[in-house]
């Protein structure tokens, strides 16, 4: 089992910036990544940016350049760093963990509003 707490959330003007954090308590050691998704209204649920064990990460094309995934293994958390904001990211960031090996389960956290004014 793993728990996941987010925050960070908020109201920014377009052209902010925002940073989320994501702590991660428990089997943390089957932490295969973790990463960010978001969904906005009426939307479906999309990956934003991923953070692997190894260290890799990989991004949706649309924050490519912007957002910047990054952890602290120290405190078992992964950050977003959201730069150059604009409305279209405006949405529900939800945290997300894949763990484990032959059988892989993925853990979400609350989610956190992100809402940018223009």
């Amino acid at each position: 089992q793993v728990q996941l707490v987010e925050s960070g959330g908020g109201l920014v003007q377009a052209g902010g910036s925002l940073r989320l954090s994501c702590a991660a308590s428990g089997s943390i050691f089957s932490i295969n990544f973790m990463g960010w998704y978001r969904q906005a209204p009426g939307g479906q649920r999309d990956l934003v940016a991923r953070i692997f064990k190894s260290g890799g990460t990989d991004y949706a094309d649309s924050v490519k350049g912007r957002f910047t995934i990054f952890r602290d293994n120290v405190k078992n958390t992964v950050y977003l760093q959201m730069n150059s904001l604009k409305p279209e990211d405006t949405a529900v960031y939800y945290c997300t963990c894949n763990t484990g090996t032959l059988t892989q389960r993925d853990y979400w956290g609350q989610g956190t509003q992100v809402t940018v004014s223009s």
